[in-house]
C-alpha cells in the first residue's frame, strides 16, 4: 500500500490508543517487548505452549490454595468412609475407586489446562501483532481524518478544482482498498479475541469446578488411607522395624540393583511375598495353554480377587493393556538423550501438581522411601524378574511388603518439580514422574506396555 507523506500532527491522534485497546494493557507501555510466549511462538511455537503451559499451571496452584473444603463436606465424606466393611478388600476397592475418580478429574484439569495455555499463547500473538501494524494502522486512520477535515471538492464546482479532484481520486483508489483489508483484518483479530476471553472465563469456571471435586477427593482418600494404616497396626511392631532397616539398606546402596537385591534378601516381608509371587508364576507355567487361556479369560470376566497376593496375570500378558501411574505428558521416553551425554532407562513424565501416582499392575512393593538422586521412590516386584520403580513423588503411601493393586494409590506428586537427575535437562517447572521397567536386573522400554489411550483414565476398575 502507497506510503502517504502525512504531518504529525494528522498522525498523532492515531496512535495513543485509547483505554480499550486491545494490544495493549491499560497504564502499560505499548513500545515495552512482547510476551515471553508470544516472542518464543515466533520460533518456536511448542517451546510457547510449554511456557505458557506453566503459567497457568502456577496460576491454578495459587487458585487450588484457596479453596477450602467445607465443615459440612468434610463431615459427610467421614460418614461416608465410616458406612464401610472396614476389611482389606472394601478398603481396597474403595481406594482404587477414589483413585480412579481423582485422576480422572486431573485428566479433565489437565486439559483445561492445555486450552488455556493455548488461549493464551493465541492471544499473545494477536497482540503482538497489533503492535506490529501500529505504524500502519496509525497512517491510515491519519490519512482519513485529514480527509475528514479537508474534504475533496466536487468535479462540477469549478474547473479549477478538477485537476485536484482527480488527484485525490487516483490517492483514495490506491489507498481505500489497503485500508479495508486492514481494517477487516483488525475486525476479525478483535472478534477472535473476544471469542478467546469469553472461552477463556467458560475453562476457568470449569477448572474451577474440577479443582474443587480434586479436593473433596484428595480428602476422602486421605481417610481412605488413615484407615488402611489403623486396620494393619496388629503388625505395626514388624512394619516399623522393616522400615528401618530398608532405610539403612537404601543409604547404605549405591545403585538400584543393589538395593533391590538386598531387600528382597534381607526384609521378610518382602522376601515372602517374592516367593508367593514365583509360587504362581511356576503354577502359570505348569499350566497347559488351554488352562492359562481358561484362567485369563475367568479372571477378564469376574471382579479381580481383591484379597490376592500375587499378581493376577504376568507382566508379558499385560502388554498394550496397562495405563499410565498418573495423569500427564511424556517428555522423555526409554532410549533418548538424558542430558547427561547418555541415554535414558526409563521415561518422564509432567504430572498435574499433587497428582495421584497409582500402580500399573499388580505388585508387591519392595521399597518406598527416599533413595539417592532420584527422590522418592516406589519399587514394585511384578514377578517374573519384573520390577518397576517410580521416582519423583513428594510422598509415597505403601511400604516395604506391601501388595497393591492395579489402580491402587502409592504416591502424591509434589506442587512443583524437584531436581532430579532422572528429569534432568527438562525445560519444564512442573512436577515430573519418572517410570522406568526392569527385567532380571536389566532396563527395557516400557512403550509395549502401555495401552493405546494411556493417560486417559478408563471407568472400568
Amino acid at each position: 500500500m502507497p506510503m502517504l507523506a502525512l504531518s504529525q500532527e494528522a498522525a498523532a491522534p492515531a496512535i495513543a490508543p485509547p483505554a480499550s485497546d486491545p494490544g495493549v494493557a491499560p497504564g502499560s507501555d505499548a513500545s515495552a517487548p512482547p510476551a515471553s510466549a508470544a516472542a518464543l511462538a515466533a520460533d518456536d511455537p511448542a517451546a510457547a505452549l510449554e511456557a505458557k503451559r506453566d503459567q497457568v499451571s502456577k496460576e491454578l496452584a495459587a487458585l487450588s490454595d484457596t479453596l477450602k473444603l467445607s465443615a459440612s463436606k468434610a463431615e459427610e465424606l467421614r460418614r461416608s468412609i465410616d458406612t464401610l466393611d472396614k476389611s482389606t478388600a472394601s478398603l481396597k476397592q474403595a481406594l482404587i475407586d477414589s483413585a480412579t475418580r481423582r485422576k480422572d478429574i486431573e485428566q479433565k484439569i489437565s486439559d483445561g489446562e492445555k486450552k488455556l495455555a493455548e488461549y493464551g499463547v493465541r492471544e499473545d500473538a494477536i497482540r503482538k501483532s497489533f503492535r506490529s501494524r501500529r505504524a500502519v494502522l496509525a497512517e491510515v486512520l491519519g490519512a482519513l481524518e485529514r480527509m475528514g477535515r479537508n474534504p475533496p471538492p466536487a468535479l462540477l464546482v469549478k474547473p479549477e478544482d478538477a485537476l485536484g479532484a482527480v488527484r485525490t481520486a487516483i490517492l483514495l483508489g490506491a489507498v481505500v482498498p489497503g485500508m479495508r483489508k486492514e481494517t477487516e483484518k483488525l475486525a476479525q483479530d478483535l472478534q477472535e479475541l473476544a471469542d478467546l476471553r469469553k472461552a477463556g472465563e467458560k475453562q476457568r469456571e470449569d477448572l474451577t469446578a474440577s479443582l474443587k471435586g480434586r479436593q473433596e477427593e484428595e480428602a476422602r482418600m486421605d481417610l481412605l488411607l488413615a484407615e488402611n494404616a489403623r486396620l494393619s497396626q496388629e503388625n505395626s511392631a514388624q512394619l516399623q522395624d522393616e522400615m528401618r532397616r530398608s532405610e539403612a539398606l537404601a543409604q547404605k546402596s549405591t545403585s538400584l540393583e543393589g538395593l533391590i537385591s538386598g531387600l528382597e534378601s534381607e526384609i521378610a516381608s518382602v522376601k515372602a511375598a517374592g516367593e508367593q509371587a514365583r509360587l504362581e508364576e511356576r503354577k502359570r507355567q505348569q499350566m497347559t495353554e488351554a488352562e492359562r487361556e481358561k484362567a485369563r479369560q475367568e479372571a477378564e470376566a469376574a471382579a479381580p480377587d481383591k484379597n490376592r497376593i500375587a499378581p493376577a496375570f504376568s507382566l508379558d500378558e499385560l502388554k498394550g493393556k496397562l495405563q499410565l501411574p498418573s495423569v500427564g505428558e511424556v517428555m522423555r521416553q526409554f532410549g533418548d538423550a538424558d542430558g547427561t551425554g547418555h541415554d535414558a532407562k526409563g521415561m518422564v513424565m509432567a504430572t498435574a501438581p499433587a497428582a495421584v501416582v497409582t500402580a500399573p499392575a499388580d505388585g508387591t512393593v519392595v521399597y518406598a522411601g527416599q533413595f539417592r538422586s532420584y527422590g522418592k521412590m516406589v519399587i514394585l516386584n511384578m514377578g517374573g524378574g519384573y520390577h518397576v520403580i517410580l521416582s519423583g513423588m513428594e510422598r509415597v503411601t505403601g511400604h516395604a511388603g506391601q501388595f497393591v493393586l492395579s489402580g491402587e494409590p502409592i504416591g502424591v506428586m509434589g506442587e512443583r518439580r524437584v531436581a532430579s537427575a532422572a528429569a534432568f535437562a527438562l525445560e519444564t517447572d512442573r512436577p515430573t514422574l519418572y517410570i522406568e521397567f526392569r527385567k532380571d536386573g536389566n532396563s527395557v522400554d516400557s512403550r509395549p506396555w502401555w495401552a493405546k489411550d494411556a493417560g486417559k483414565v478408563r471407568n472400568d476398575s
